[in-house]
C-alpha cells in the first residue's frame, strides 16, 4: 500500500489562497511545499483537473508541470474531477470534465481518476446544503433507479476509454451523491459492470453525512475494500446536537477522530489493495504539521508485522 498526499489547503507562504485546494503558484513558494511534501514520505500527490491552470498548464500541456513534480519526487498519482452524471442540466459538462481529466492524467503519469459524482442542490426543501442534517439532495436516500442507470452508462463509457489509456476510475463515497454509504456504491459498481470503474471508501464522507451515520466505519470498509482502487483517508470528531436533529464535525488528523483507521487499514490489506492511501489533508491551521502526523500514524501501522 502506498501513500499519495490529497492536499486540500493551497495558502503557502507568501501566497494567500482563498478557496477549496487551490493548486500553489508557480515559483519558490511550490518548489519549498514539495520538498516537503517529499520529505515527509509521501509517494506522489493528487491533483485536480481544475487546479491545472492555476498550476501554469497552459492548453492543456502538462509535459511541464510532470517534469517539475517528478523531478521534486512528488508525482502526481491521482487526477480527480467530479460532478452528477444524471441531472440533465449538468450531465453533459460534468462527463467532458471526466474525460479531459483522463487524458490530462495519462499525460501526467497518474494511474487513477478519482470522481466524486456529486450532485447541486436543486430543491432547498428536500436537502441540505451542507452536512450533519436529515436529509441530504442528491443522495442515495432520494435517488430513482434512473438515477443509476444513466450514471452508470456514463462510467461504463469513460471506464472503457480510461481502461484503453491504462487507467483506472475510482468512484468517491461522498455526501450529496447516489454513492453516499457501501450498498449504494456497490450497486452503482454493478451496474457500471466495467473492470476500470472501481470505489474510493472514503469513510469520512460517511461519517460527515448525516447526523446518524446510515452505517458504522467498520461495516463499510470491510464491504467496499474487495472494490476498491484508490482511498481517500481524513478523520473527524463528530458532535451530535440530538435536540436540533444534526451533527457538527471538527476535522483532526487521522490518529485523533472517531474512525479507526487501524482497522480500515487492517480490512484493506486483507483485500489486498495495492493502490493509493490518499490522506485528504487538513484545511486549516498548519497542514504540513496535521498531515506528518497523518502521515506517520499511517505508516507505523503499515511497518507493523502482519
Amino acid at each position: 500500500m502506498k501513500i499519495a498526499y490529497a492536499f486540500r489547503k493551497g495558502t503557502f507562504y507568501p501566497y494567500e489562497v482563498k478557496g477549496f485546494a487551490e493548486a500553489v503558484p508557480k515559483g519558490p513558494a511550490r518548489t519549498r511545499y514539495l520538498r516537503k511534501v517529499n520529505e515527509i514520505g509521501f509517494d506522489g500527490i493528487e491533483l485536480g483537473v481544475d487546479m491545472l491552470a492555476g498550476m501554469g498548464v497552459e492548453n492543456g500541456d502538462v509535459a511541464e508541470l510532470r517534469k517539475e513534480l517528478d523531478d521534486a519526487g512528488t508525482p502526481c498519482v491521482a487526477l480527480r474531477a467530479g460532478g452528477a452524471l444524471y441531472q440533465p442540466k449538468t450531465a453533459a459538462r460534468n462527463r467532458d470534465r471526466l474525460e479531459r481529466a483522463v487524458k490530462a492524467a495519462k499525460a501526467l503519469g497518474a494511474e487513477v481518476v478519482n470522481s466524486a459524482i456529486s450532485a447541486q442542490l436543486r430543491n432547498p426543501t428536500q436537502g441540505t446544503a451542507g452536512t450533519g442534517g436529515r436529509f441530504h439532495d442528491g443522495s442515495s436516500q432520494l435517488a430513482s433507479e434512473d438515477d443509476y442507470v444513466r450514471t452508470a452508462k456514463v462510467l461504463h463509457e469513460v471506464g472503457e476509454v480510461a481502461g484503453a489509456e491504462g487507467l483506472d476510475i475510482s468512484i468517491e463515497v461522498h455526501q450529496h451523491s447516489i454513492a453516499d454509504n457501501s450498498w449504494s456504491t456497490l450497486h452503482l459498481l454493478e451496474l457500471a459492470d466495467s473492470p476500470n470503474v472501481y470505489a474510493n471508501p472514503d469513510l469520512g464522507n460517511i461519517l460527515w453525512n448525516y447526523d446518524e451515520p446510515e452505517e458504522t466505519p467498520e461495516e463499510a470498509i470491510v464491504a467496499l475494500a474487495p472494490h476498491s482502487k484508490y482511498w481517500h483517508c481524513k478523520n473527524l470528531h463528530r458532535v451530535h446536537v440530538e435536540e436540533v436533529e444534526r451533527a457538527y464535525f471538527i476535522r483532526v488528523p487521522l490518529p485523533d477522530g472517531d474512525i479507526d483507521y487501524r482497522f480500515a487499514i487492517s480490512a484493506m490489506q486483507d483485500a489486498s489493495f495495492d493502490g493509493y492511501l490518499a490522506i485528504e489533508g487538513a484545511n486549516l491551521g498548519d497542514q504540513l504539521y496535521q498531515d506528518q502526523r497523518s502521515f506517520d500514524y499511517v505508516k507505523s501501522i503499515l511497518d507493523e508485522p502482519r
